[in-house]
């Protein structure tokens, strides 16, 4: 790292909203002085990118290797939810997390999980008790209170979750929330108990009520949601209150871009450049107290260099006064890691996937393409001799949630627009427990599909009778250890191959990772059954 350096460029003033030539000055990695030029510059100086809410494990990557890929594109840190790893590790998993993230420069904030297990209607691997939370917070010095998904305990006045939130508010650490389609008299509520902000919203006017209620609105733009369209617009007027997020992006995608493509496409919404860079680059900083630089004497040298305030191609990326990207190479090396894991599953029989009927009509999951919500659909079922079969010329697929942490019966249910005409495919990510989820257009394929993953100790595959493929995630069956770029390509593979077989989801693995999130509405399954989210409650699979 050179202790002192220069650079000359098109100084971007973001809090005075003034772009000038200037002589940047960086001693010991921090920024010296920011002295006007009077000479013109080609590239334009900036704070890096800070992502306001990811999920790590999304990435299907370690935080270290996530990094290396994130600092092409700008990004310099994040405000990482590490509950995925701790449904299934707990404490345990929380800590690799922060030790793997030590390894490099670049800036990881993790929050402690607030719901873990996410709901008592799932087996997830490991809890995090209160007293778990206050030593996240006193002893790894985590930064806020992440995503309280049990909104209905925060406005039924659940005893365990307001100790959770005034653990938080006694260290003054900031509580994120997760309340999808909360408004009105229920968003004041939960909003008065400490919630700061939210990444669910999908309309402008659900965001507006909870701006109106003091809280802070993420923008989410991932590998599954995308919410970008509908609230860009909300930059206009309540810039100082927004942010940007991924909240879970799959390896290829990360690969591709990251919040510079969401930069990119607000300006050319026709959005001031000021106000996007507020929102990405400064607001993040400001309201979880984050130790990255703002381009101001004195601040850690945490910044970037772009070609334009366009596009926002990358040309540099600097932290700690550390070039860690330059040209779109990463310059981070991969570092080694000792996989940790808890998987207990067994192989399972194609008998364990039959599926009695007992009506003529059956509640159908119906999977929306970009969204984490479902929709409940009641449709004919296809029975043969009393069982009820997946049907795909009508693109009604089994759908199969299998315990990893203990031997039990599968939960299998039914689930549209997959589009499946052959074959099956499975993952071990699956939010929040991460017990394996899989759909399959037969029995055979799907038990094939779901014991790939057995055999991997983790893992998504894809498979089809003539040929099958295996991504093995043997970190928590979340993660590989492997170079990123390597995970992309095989990543890559595996999403061509499930489209191959009809998909026609953008992101067919990241949209069954969500198909057993019990706390996003309407119908989702569980390793425990079909499960109603707006009523909160196990539902029948035949009406």
């Amino acid at each position: 790292m050179p202790q002192y350096f220069e650079i000359k460029a098109n100084y971007v003033d973001i809090p005075n909203q003034k772009i000038y030539p200037a002589l940047l000055t960086v001693a010991n990695g921090k920024i010296v002085q920011i002295v006007p030029l009077a000479e013109a510059c080609l590239l334009y100086l900036l704070p890096g990118f800070v992502d306001a809410h990811v999920h790590i494990e999304s990435s299907m990557l370690i935080p270290s290797e996530f990094a290396r890929l994130a600092v092409v594109h700008g990004t310099v840190a994040t405000v990482s939810d590490p509950h995925e790893i701790a449904n299934v590790l707990g404490l345990t998993g929380v800590r690799f997390m922060l030790q793997n993230a030590q390894l490099t420069p670049f800036k990881f904030a993790f929050g402690a999980p607030s719901c873990v297990p996410a709901t008592p209607f799932e087996t997830a691997g490991a809890s995090l008790n209160v007293t778990e939370i206050a030593q996240l917070f006193t002893q790894d010095g985590l930064k806020y209170l992440a995503e309280m998904m049990n909104w209905p305990g925060v406005l039924h006045h659940d005893q365990i979750v307001y100790e959770k939130i005034a653990v938080a508010q006694k260290y003054g650490k900031p509580v994120d929330g997760h309340a999808p389609g909360l408004r009105g008299d229920q968003a004041r509520a939960y909003a008065a108990a400490g919630i700061s902000t939210d990444h669910e919203c999908f309309t402008r006017e659900e965001a507006l009520d909870k701006l109106a209620c003091g809280m802070k609105i993420l923008i989410r733009e991932g590998s599954a949601a995308k919410n970008f369209a509908a609230l860009v617009d909300l930059l206009t007027d309540h810039w100082e209150n927004i942010m940007f997020c991924s909240d879970d992006k799959h390896p290829d995608s990360l690969v591709e871009g990251h919040l510079n493509q969401l930069a990119s496409r607000a300006v050319k919404h026709g959005i001031d450049v000021f106000k996007v860079l507020q929102a990405v680059c400064i607001n993040p900083v400001l309201h979880y107290d984050l130790p990255v630089g703002l381009l101001r004497p004195g601040d850690p040298a945490d910044f970037i260099l772009v070609e334009d305030l366009w596009d926002f191609k990358v040309h540099q990326t600097w932290l700690e006064g550390q070039l860690v990207a330059e040209a779109g190479q990463s310059l981070l090396p991969s570092v080694a890691v000792e996989p940790i894991n808890h998987f207990r599953a067994t192989p399972q029989a194609i008998t364990d996937f039959r599926v009695q009927a007992t009506s003529q009509q059956m509640r159908v999951i119906e999977v929306l393409d970009g969204e984490l919500i479902t929709r409940t659909l009641i449709l004919p079922a296809k029975i043969v001799d009393g069982w009820a079969l997946s049907d795909p010329q009508n693109d009604i697929l089994k759908i199969t949630v299998v315990n990893r942490y203990a031997a039990a019966p599968p939960a299998v249910a039914f689930i549209r627009n997959f589009g499946l005409k052959s074959g099956a495919i499975a993952s071990s990510v699956a939010h929040d427990s991460h017990n394996i989820i899989a759909v399959g257009c037969d029995d055979a394929a799907l038990c094939r599909a779901v014991n790939l993953v057995i055999a991997a100790q983790g893992g998504i595959s894809a498979c089809d009778g003539a040929s099958e493929q295996v991504l093995p995630l043997p970190v928590a069956g979340l993660m590989s250890a492997m170079d990123g770029y390597e995970v992309a390509r095989a990543y890559s593979a595996l999403d061509q191959f499930a489209k191959s077989l009809g998909s026609p989801l953008k992101s067919p693995y990241m949209s069954l990772s969500f198909m057993a999130l019990l706390v996003i509405p309407a119908l989702k399954l569980s390793d425990k059954g079909l499960f109603d989210g707006e009523k909160f409650t196990f539902v029948d699979l035949f009406v």
